[in-house]
């Protein structure tokens, strides 16, 4: 275990942090959860209504470090191309 000062603050500030960042990967599976789900049920007008939702927390996630940019970016492109094909 950390002795100085500044490593015992640093160990209570990643403690913290860990645990706000599990928060947020969790919303986040949760919701790309929920819309595969929808898109599953073939429920086109519920998907549509939560597809802002969802890309705005994968957008906040990538901003936050929790996912990278390109990983945000793969998310939102695939979820995009499953509710096209099944709206036509």
């Amino acid at each position: 275990m950390a002795n100085t000062f500044s490593a015992l603050k640093r160990a209570r500030q990643i403690k913290r942090r860990t645990a706000i960042n599990r928060i947020r990967k969790s919303r986040l599976r949760n919701q790309i959860r929920k819309l595969r789900r929808l898109l599953d049920a073939k429920d086109v007008a519920a998907a549509q209504a939560e597809l802002p939702r969802t890309f705005s927390i994968i957008d906040r996630a990538a901003k936050w470090g929790i996912i990278k940019k390109n990983t945000a970016a793969r998310y939102k492109s695939r979820l995009h191309l499953r509710l096209k094909a099944l709206a036509a």
